[in-house]
């Protein structure tokens, strides 16, 4: 496991599973079934990155985001396309929360909300923007 692990809660672990892998290459290492045979959790690796995914308890204060009203939070994925992973991602049923643009900090970057209404924003690398380039966009957008 790394240093940091995720632990999402999602409508539906299996179909959140698939979801992951089709979508982000998210590859499943395990599984835990309850006895009806629908999983408890399944934990996948996204990069280097343990994901887990477990469903909705609400009784134990376990709710998605979709169900809590949204998230505060956004996971950043590093991706070699982030025109072609939006496109999967839209196409999976994902909702467009910011369209695929070139930002000024130097990524081509794009953030949805799967499913369950977790926010991810989805970066690729163009190029290094020096502190000072940075340092102006930054006065210029808030100054």
């Amino acid at each position: 496991m790394t240093s940091l692990a995720l632990h999402l809660v999602v409508d539906d672990p299996a179909a959140a599973a698939t979801w992951y892998a089709e979508v982000l290459g998210a590859r499943e290492t395990s599984r835990i079934d309850l006895p009806s045979g629908q999983p408890l959790t399944v934990e996948l690796l996204l990069g280097d990155t343990v994901l887990a995914v477990a469903g909705e308890v609400p009784d134990a204060g376990l709710r998605t985001p979709a169900a809590l009203g949204g998230t505060p939070a956004a996971f950043h994925l590093r991706v070699p396309d982030v025109d072609a992973a939006w496109r999967r991602a839209i196409a999976a049923g994902a909702t467009e929360f910011e369209a695929p643009h070139d930002a000024f900090w130097g990524d081509r970057t794009a953030q949805f909300l799967d499913p369950s209404g977790h926010r991810w924003a989805i970066d690729q690398h163009l190029r290094d923007v020096a502190p000072d380039e940075l340092a102006a966009h930054v006065a210029a957008m808030f100054g």
